[in-house]
């Protein structure tokens, strides 16, 4: 039900993973989550801001196996689906967005504060190693607060 609390352990029904662009963080995780949680769960990202896909996403979610196929980055109008049971917000712009949400919608609101790989500097390879970094750590953060919610987050 909308603006009820989820109870602890309990699966939302539709997480939305919100970030600045939709270009890096939000579609990553996105991924990951459609990939870690059960079928019945619906999973989407978008940007408060339009942007540009980026090809080292598109590199670093190949190495799991996983694609962003025809996709391109969305903001929240683009959305065909506007109501979440849980917003999950990546990037401190889109937390404030969020949060004005919850002024008119009822739903949850999470902060997980996401480095920006794309101001890593240097070889393509220590570019590589700040995406895969964040991609590491979305799935560790997805699966303690989903999979295993009784572990700590200790490290993020």
């Amino acid at each position: 039900m909308a603006g009820l609390a989820l109870a602890p352990g309990a699966l939302p029904r539709s997480i939305l993973f919100l970030c600045g662009m939709n270009a890096v963080r939000s579609p990553m995780a996105e991924q990951l989550a459609r990939r870690m949680l059960p079928a019945t769960v619906f999973v989407a990202s978008a940007g408060v801001r339009a942007g540009e896909r980026d090809p080292f996403v598109d590199a670093v979610l190949a190495e799991e196996g996983l694609t962003l196929g025809e996709r391109h980055p969305r903001t929240m109008d683009d959305l065909e689906d506007d109501y979440f049971d849980l917003i999950i917000t990546l990037a401190p712009e889109a937390h404030h967005t969020a949060l004005e949400l919850t002024r008119s919608l009822a739903v949850e609101v999470e902060y997980w504060p996401t480095p920006d790989p794309t101001d890593a500097s240097g070889t393509r390879e220590q570019i590589m190693a700040s995406y895969r970094d964040v991609r590491e750590r979305l799935k560790v953060r997805i699966g303690r607060r989903f999979l295993h919610p009784e572990a700590k987050n200790t490290t993020d």
